[in-house]
């Protein structure tokens, strides 16, 4: 046990280099020699920060490599809802005409909403977890309408956790990414994708992901299909 504390802090402090590094070239304006070093920590910390992502996104961006722009972005604004990051987003993936970036009313709703979801998600199970602990504690008095208004509450909570969650979705990496009606290479063919396009995933069968497109099923390869997570 002592020795997995002590590799996590060499680790730590390899990784405060290693971005103290990055950021030096990146602030000096050499971005093509910051981003190695941006993806080492973002391989070595899964949970890199919404500034380290973004300014991958820019380095790929001013590459041209348009869908890595779009995965880092993506990424940055799973972790931090913002309505700058998805403008951005949607502004790219319209010059690239790739889809799945609705630029609307609705979508800045959505993504308000997602700025407090796991705030409120937590004062819902704090609130759960003291009425619950108070109906034990003077369960000889409470009666059963007080239980069944618990019940009614947590099944509200279990409601908002599971129906209002974020849906998972991916970025295609391949060019020409084939759509198919099944989770199979003899499944007929429904179209094709391109890279950066953005696919609500909805389930996973052996090597395939199930995603939607346009309102309905299909199945899209697993290494063609970047999961944002």
């Amino acid at each position: 046990m002592f020795w997995t504390f002590s590799h996590q802090i060499i680790l730590a402090q390899k990784v405060s280099k290693i971005l103290f590094r990055a950021d030096s070239l990146f602030k000096a304006g050499a971005y093509e020699q910051a981003y190695p070093l941006y993806r080492q920590i973002f391989r070595q910390e899964r949970q890199a920060s919404p500034q380290l992502l973004l300014r991958m996104a820019y380095v790929q961006e001013g590459l041209g490599h348009y869908p890595a722009a779009l995965y880092y972005l993506n990424l940055a604004q799973t972790r931090q809802p913002r309505h700058a990051t998805w403008h951005k987003i949607a502004e790219l993936a319209q010059n690239q005409r790739v889809t799945g970036y609705p630029d609307s009313w609705r979508q800045s709703l959505i993504i308000t909403f997602r700025r407090y979801y796991y705030r409120l998600l937590q004062l819902l199970l704090i609130a759960a977890v003291i009425s619950g602990t108070l109906l034990l504690i003077r369960r000889r008095s409470v009666t059963r309408g007080w239980w069944l208004a618990y019940a009614c509450y947590l099944g509200l909570v279990m409601a908002f956790l599971n129906v209002l969650s974020p849906n998972q979705t991916g970025i295609v990496a391949s060019s020409h990414a084939a759509l198919m009606t099944g989770p199979g290479a003899g499944a007929a063919w429904l179209t094709t994708a391109a890279a950066g396009d953005r696919l609500i995933v909805r389930g996973r069968q052996d090597i395939w992901y199930q995603v939607e497109w346009r309102g309905q099923a299909a199945y899209i390869r697993r290494s063609d299909l970047l999961l944002i997570k």
